[in-house]
C-alpha cells in the first residue's frame, strides 16, 4: 500500500481544477489523495472533537499522519514523556484513520539511549500504531540508534534534502516506509522534476512490496507539493501500483 499526500491539505489555486467544488477543502481534498499530513498539530493542541470531526468527514480508504507537538518533541526534548498521554487522547480520535504518528526531532538534540529509550517505552504503551520519527542530528544515523528505533517498531523517514547522508533512505522498523519531501534545492519552495519523480516511483514500489509505505510533499510554500503529488500518483496508477483508494 502507499499513500501518497501532503503535509497540509491546502489547495492552491492552480492547481484547484484537479479537485471537486463542493466541501471543506480537507473533504475536497481528500477525494483525490488518499492521504495528508497534518502539520498543524505541531504547533497547537487540537480539541479531541476536531480530530473526530476530520475522520468523519473524509473516505473510509483515507489516512492521516500527525506531527507530534513541539513542546514534546522540541521543547521537552524526549525528556518528558508523559506529555504524550494527553496529547494522545486527541489524536486517537481519528481511530482506524491514524495513519501514523510522525516524530520531527530538532537538529540540536543528539542521540542518548537513556533518553530515547524511555521515551519509546512510553510511547508504546500508550499506543500501538505506525511511528515514524524524522531525526536531524547525525548520532541518530548509527546502528546504535537504528536497532532501538527497531526495537520500538519506530521507522525512520527517508528525507530530502537529507540531514545526513544515511538520512535519504529509510531506516528503523521495516514494516512502515515514510518519505518526507521539503523540496530541493530550495526547501519547502522547489518543486521536484519529473526524472526526479520516476525514480521515486521505482524506489516506492519496491518499499511497498514489504511495508506500508508513505510519501508526503512538505514543499508547500509555492504549492508544488499538490502539483507534484497528484503526478506521484498518476506516475505510480501507469506502473500498477496498489492504491490505498482501491
Amino acid at each position: 500500500m502507499i499513500y501518497v499526500g501532503c503535509a497540509g491539505w491546502s489547495i492552491p489555486w492552480q492547481q484547484a481544477a484537479a479537485f471537486p467544488d463542493e466541501g471543506t477543502h480537507l473533504q475536497r481534498y481528500a477525494r483525490v489523495l488518499p492521504a495528508v499530513e497534518i502539520n498543524t498539530s505541531f504547533y497547537r493542541f487540537h480539541r479531541p472533537a476536531t480530530y473526530a470531526r476530520w475522520a468523519a468527514s473524509t473516505p473510509d480508504h483515507f489516512r492521516f499522519a500527525v506531527k507530534v507537538h513541539r513542546n514534546i518533541t522540541h521543547y521537552k526534548r524526549l525528556r518528558q514523556p508523559h506529555l504524550l498521554d494527553d496529547y494522545l487522547a486527541g489524536v486517537t480520535q481519528l481511530g482506524e484513520k491514524l495513519g501514523a504518528l510522525l516524530l520531527q526531532l530538532p537538529p540540536s538534540l543528539v542521540f542518548e539511549t537513556d533518553v530515547a529509550g524511555p521515551f519509546f517505552r512510553h510511547l508504546r504503551k500508550q499506543f500501538a500504531g505506525p511511528v515514524v520519527c524524522e531525526p536531524r542530528n547525525a548520532s541518530w544515523f548509527t546502528p546504535e540508534a537504528d536497532a532501538l528505533l527497531r526495537e520500538y517498531r519506530v521507522a525512520r523517514a527517508a528525507v530530502d534534502p537529507a540531514p545526513a547522508e544515511a538520512g535519504a533512505a529509510p531506516g528503523g522498523w521495516p514494516a512502515l516506509v515514510y518519505v518526507r519531501l521539503h523540496g530541493s534545492p530550495e526547501i519547502y519552495r522547489s518543486a521536484y522534476s519529473p526524472a526526479f519523480l520516476e525514480t521515486l516511483t521505482e524506489n516506492l514500489m519496491h518499499w511497498s512490496r514489504e511495508a506500508v509505505t508513505w510519501c508526503i510533499f512538505n514543499n508547500t510554500a509555492t504549492g508544488a507539493a499538490i502539483s507534484n503529488a497528484l503526478l506521484l500518483q498518476k506516475m505510480l496508477t501507469m506502473a500498477g501500483a496498489e492504491s490505498s483508494s482501491g
